[in-house]
């Protein structure tokens, strides 16, 4: 009944007993009259003006049913064909695939040519081996995992433009053969790789083209190389939010500790604070500067050269670059960690956050010790709060620039604190403090602002207060280079001639803060007046004793220097000789430890 411009289903004699129908190229429009056909096997409508599927369902001994070529939008009524074979519909208008989870047998769907966006809702098709959806508009495909027998997959000539969309593919390992050409991942530079390295190891063809031996040991080359990525990617993943919660209770740590310090309100009196940290000014300026911005920011995970040191809960040490950067009072234990000559070298900049600078400053020591390259400190909430606590920076051996955060850092805010860190560090060829050039105007400011302090401490200190620091100075090295002798002048009072002292040079490479002021005071009582005078006895005796017991230790070791060739020939002789007899030499010892023993 071919190509006979039927519109509808002739009535046919002994229809009941009819098993293949075939109508193509007709102008049947439904297929309410078919219902009488109980024993249909195979029926072919291709090519007709079909709108609705409604009436097929009935046909329940039906295997094919060929319904390409019309104008169908909906899949519908076909819950009934529970023995149904293949289903094509091809070139239809149907936009969605839906209703057909209870055509438990079908082996072959044939939907290409249609107007489908989405694969979708293919639950319950257990036996489908070939699913044919060229030519639509596809972007997306899922539920393919779900067709566990699944051999055969046509998606040439859609719209699908990223791996992403086919991710489901890789779980369909009784694939075989693939067709994916046509569409905009194709034209990837790694699309045939990557699905070979992606989708079943039993894929025979894909895109109508034979994989090959070759293809295959590339691609799981590559997978291998993939892997190690992914696991690679996860491990900076977990390191870096490891990092963040470091970061996050260190900083939550150091919050509290704030809480129990309590930190000087933001907004002091207009005595203590710098007009140029005033509401008026940015933040992040101090003294009319612009400050440098923090090379440390704790959202970001570091570049590729970042170096984990120490990590806890609540610290972390990193090694960035030539930066070492330390979060929470944890982490100053890396400084007392072995370090190696050409790591240490390589640091040139330490960053100290969350922390108490109090808990610092007896680490400056071995920050000399450890790192000689080291020019520069950046100080980022660590509570520095008044200028005697930046006296304790000239400990370090050299350093060129200092940045002390006003975030946490009271000091900044006051007025003298600049002037008073020019002062106290000129020894060390200081340059910049947060980001600002130090000038020689500020040099010379600086030293008439503080030069006479030393003075004022010797006249004013107690006694037994003075005598107190010059114990705690005996520890203390002196060597030539760490004293200048200018030669100042100090008037003395009732019109007596004036006295040459010696000025101590404010470097800190070894000497702490408390011997140099000790030292500053010992030069100024040089001053005249009776009890000047005497007091000065005093310090010039004890300094002798001093200056004796080092000349002592000097010529003792001399002469053991020039004793020890001939004391060491006298040893190695009495032993040779002692031991030349060696029967009476093990005699003896055995005699004397025998003695030994039971005394």
């Amino acid at each position: 009944m071919c190509t006979r411009g039927l519109t509808d289903v002739p009535h046919l004699d002994a229809a009941e007993n009819l098993r293949l129908l075939n109508m193509q190229h007709n102008l049947i429009s439904h297929l309410q009259d078919l219902l009488h056909l109980q024993r249909l096997v195979f029926l072919d409508l291709y090519d007709n003006r079909v709108i609705d599927m409604s009436g097929v369902s009935s046909l329940t001994s039906l295997r094919v049913l060929l319904l390409g070529k019309n104008r169908i939008q909906r899949i519908c009524d076909v819950d009934g064909l529970t023995k149904l074979d293949v289903l094509d519909l091809h070139s239809n208008q149907i936009s969605q695939i839906e209703n057909v989870s209870r055509l438990s047998k079908l082996r072959l769907l044939n939907l290409s040519g249609n107007r489908i966006t989405r694969v979708e809702n293919l639950q319950g098709l257990n036996c489908l081996t070939e699913l044919n959806l060229r030519h639509n508009s596809i972007t997306s495909v899922t539920d393919v995992e779900n067709l566990p027998r699944l051999q055969r997959l046509f998606l040439s000539s859609n719209s699908i433009s990223r791996f992403d969309a086919l991710a489901c593919l890789w779980h369909c390992r009784s694939l075989s053969e693939l067709s994916v050409d046509g569409n905009p991942v194709a034209l990837e530079s790694c699309y045939r790789q990557t699905l070979l390295r992606c989708c079943s190891p039993h894929l025979q063809l894909l895109d109508m083209k034979r994989v090959t031996e070759e293809e295959r040991r590339t691609a799981s080359v590559s997978a291998r190389k993939e892997d190690e990525k992914k696991k690679e990617s996860h491990k900076q993943a977990a390191h870096k939010e490891r990092r963040r919660l470091a970061i996050q209770n260190a900083a939550q740590q150091w919050e509290g500790l704030k809480t129990c310090l309590e930190l000087p309100a933001q907004n002091g009196s207009k005595e203590d604070v710098s007009p140029d940290y005033s509401p008026a000014h940015s933040p992040a300026q101090t003294n009319g500067n612009t400050q440098e911005t923090s090379p440390d920011e704790p959202q970001d995970a570091g570049g590729p050269n970042v170096q984990s040191l120490s990590m806890s809960d609540s610290h972390l040490a990193e090694l960035d670059g030539e930066t070492l950067r330390l979060f929470g009072p944890g982490a100053l234990e890396t400084l007392d960690r072995c370090w190696g000559v050409q790591t240490a070298a390589s640091v040139t900049a330490i960053a100290f956050r969350y922390m108490h600078f109090d808990s610092i400053i007896p680490m400056f020591l071995r920050i000399r010790l450890k790192f000689p390259n080291l020019t520069h400190l950046m100080f980022m909430e660590t509570s520095i709060t008044h200028l005697p606590q930046l006296a304790a920076l000239a400990q370090v051996r050299r350093l060129e620039q200092i940045s002390v955060d006003p975030e946490g850092n009271p000091v900044v805010r006051l007025t003298l604190w600049r002037s008073f860190l020019i002062y106290r560090l000129q020894h060390l060829n200081l340059q910049k403090i947060n980001g600002t050039e130090v000038t020689m105007n500020e040099i010379m400011a600086s030293e008439r602002m503080f030069g006479a302090l030393g003075h004022v401490a010797a006249t004013e200190t107690p006694r037994c207060r003075l005598l107190l620091l010059l114990e705690e100075s005996r520890c203390v090295r002196f060597e030539p280079s760490t004293l200048q002798l200018p030669q100042q002048t100090l008037r003395r009072p009732r019109g007596e001639t004036s006295t040459t002292y010696t000025d101590v040079d404010r470097s800190a490479s070894s000497i702490t803060d408390s011997s140099v002021c000790v030292c500053v005071c010992v030069c100024v009582w040089q001053e005249g007046g009776a009890d000047a005078s005497e007091r000065s006895e005093m310090v010039q005796q004890y300094l002798r004793g001093l200056i004796h017991r080092a000349s002592a230790h000097c010529v003792k070791a001399d002469a053991l220097q020039k004793l020890w060739p001939s004391l060491f020939s006298e040893i190695v002789r009495d032993c040779v000789l002692e031991m030349r007899d060696r029967q009476a030499f093990r005699q003896t010892r055995l005699q004397r430890l025998h003695s030994e023993s039971q005394t």
